[in-house]
């Protein structure tokens, strides 16, 4: 069925084939911009199996999805976690360019050659510091030791890391520059991401919130930007650090919205499908998925789902205003 299926093109004649799937809304840490310090998670009933993952994903590749990116909370964490990745590696080569995922780096010493076993090139591991104190403030549960072990090896295993770092004003901002010189001393490309308005969160995010074209204006004092048009699949848009020799990435939702070229859509552990981040439009696939053994009632739902995928987000900060989602980003694996 796979190579003949329609592939998944919106309305406004975006291709789709990008796939983020969130395995587990939990996390070993408490990001101070993701969660509430005291979350409750999803009873484990409402979260789909490993079996309904896979087939999930293996519905998507079918349907023209290239690149697959597993998410969370932190997926490393879910249990059996590699039997999922070493199941869904089948379809690289096989209409699938690439498996990857989203981690914090706790979990990577454990299970950095597994991975690369199963056709994992490249992750992107999120820090957002160099300085243990301050990562402990960040993350409020983590080690930076266990996460930098966790990087050394991935790196040992021959795995290609891109750093995700999060710019926060008043916590982060100093380090930026050193953030960039450490990852590309280690030959880690590093891309920064704007807060976004996500979730309650015990905190005021216009206090948090750091726009890149500051942070942008601020490097190019200390660093010579070129742009590139380098591009990884993702909305990221990328310059060359002329100094550095290595890539520096900018995630900028809130001051230049990347919609107009969106190739993703994002599913939840609970098979909740978002068309757009920034939007509360969804489709439920977990009923499709478990009313019949055929994925057909799954491949209706997709199609209707991705007829209403949006323009755009409606991402705004204010600091009287609700966030622009109520979900948390850990909810939807960002």
């Amino acid at each position: 069925m796979g190579e003949s299926m329609a592939p998944m093109i919106d309305r406004f004649g975006r291709h789709i084939t990008y796939l983020r799937v969130s395995v587990t809304d939990r996390c070993d840490f408490r990001c101070v911009y993701c969660m509430a310090e005291d979350m409750i998670f999803l009873p484990r009933q409402s979260v789909l199996s490993l079996e309904e993952l896979d087939r999930l994903g293996s519905a998507f590749v079918a349907r023209g999805v290239r690149k697959l990116r597993l998410t969370g909370g932190e997926p490393l964490v879910r249990r059996n976690i590699m039997s999922l990745i070493g199941s869904l590696s089948r379809h690289l080569g096989k209409g699938l360019d690439e498996l990857t995922l989203t981690t914090n780096g706790s979990q990577l010493a454990r299970y950095a050659d597994a991975l690369t076993d199963c056709g994992v090139a490249r992750i992107n591991v999120s820090l957002d510091t160099l300085d243990p104190v301050k990562f402990r403030a960040i993350t409020r549960f983590g080690d930076l030791a266990q996460v930098r072990r966790g990087i050394d090896a991935a790196d040992r295993a021959g795995i290609k890391i891109k750093i995700n770092t999060v710019a926060l004003r008043d916590i982060n901002e100093d380090e930026i520059a050193d953030l960039i010189r450490w990852s590309h001393g280690r030959g880690f490309d590093l891309t920064l991401i704007e807060t976004m308005p996500m979730g309650e969160i015990d905190a005021d995010r216009t206090d948090q919130y750091l726009p890149l074209s500051l942070v942008r204006a601020r490097l190019s004092q200390l660093f010579t930007l070129d742009e590139t048009d380098y591009r990884t699949g993702g909305p990221a848009r990328y310059a060359k650090v002329r100094e550095t020799g290595g890539r520096l990435g900018f995630i900028t939702p809130m001051t230049h919205n990347f919609c107009e070229s969106c190739n993703r859509v994002r599913v939840t552990c609970t098979g909740t499908l978002y068309m757009c981040l920034g939007q509360e439009a969804t489709a439920d696939l977990r009923a499709p998925l478990r009313a019949s053994a055929s994925d057909d009632y799954l491949h209706a739902a997709i199609d209707e789902a991705i007829a209403r995928k949006p323009k755009g987000h409606d991402f705004v900060i204010d600091r009287d205003e609700k966030p622009s989602v109520a979900r948390f980003m850990s909810a939807t694996g960002g």
